[in-house]
């Protein structure tokens, strides 16, 4: 079983933002596999399912960004069965729109990814990243609770299906053939 995990940050003042785009990766798969995703424990909201043919677990944390190594950890533990996890999110150092999947690394400045590696004590997980730019002139941790702005979001719809085709590919032939897939 997957446990595929979306970073953003829980609550309807966020839900458009780029820190979300994780999220958005999540509701798209689950709207494609017909996931619900009404299940709920105090740290992420969660539903089951199968993407292709892959049982799996779509989780949203409930717990902001900056504590998503504590939901990420708890759904690890409560399903004991699960044998592989990725994490979608953003990333500020890619243009909007772009994608880039890696089997490991370490946070680049992320704090989302950051709580995930302190509380897993690993920095080994599949990670997709999606591309939403940075300002010069907007500190990045303002920039990131931001809307995309008009020519960025067909850019950003368009990288949110590509997201969710990456996490299928990875699912059912390997990061590898996603890499191949999708850089």
């Amino acid at each position: 079983m997957w446990l595929v995990a979306g970073l953003g940050n829980p609550g309807d003042a966020y839900t458009d933002t780029r820190h979300n785009i994780g999220f958005a990766v999540i509701d798209a798969l689950a709207a494609r596999y017909t996931i619900s995703l009404k299940q709920k424990t105090s740290n992420y909201i969660f539903g089951r399912g199968f993407i292709g043919d892959q049982k799996s677990i779509l989780i949203k944390p409930l717990t902001f960004m900056n504590r998503s190594g504590i939901a990420v950890r708890d759904a690890l533990f409560k399903f004991d069965e699960i044998e592989n996890f990725l994490v979608v999110h953003d990333d500020l150092d890619l243009d909007p729109g772009i994608i880039r999947i890696r089997k490991t690394g370490s946070a680049g400045g992320h704090n989302g990814i950051q709580s995930i590696i302190d509380f897993l004590n690993s920095k080994d997980f599949i990670r997709i990243k999606i591309g939403i730019g940075r300002s010069e002139r907007i500190y990045p941790e303002k920039y990131v609770l931001r809307p995309f702005n008009k020519k960025e979001k067909p850019l950003i719809d368009e990288a949110i299906e590509t997201a969710a085709d990456a996490v299928q590919e990875i699912l059912a032939r390997g990061v590898s053939s996603a890499q191949n897939k999708f850089h």
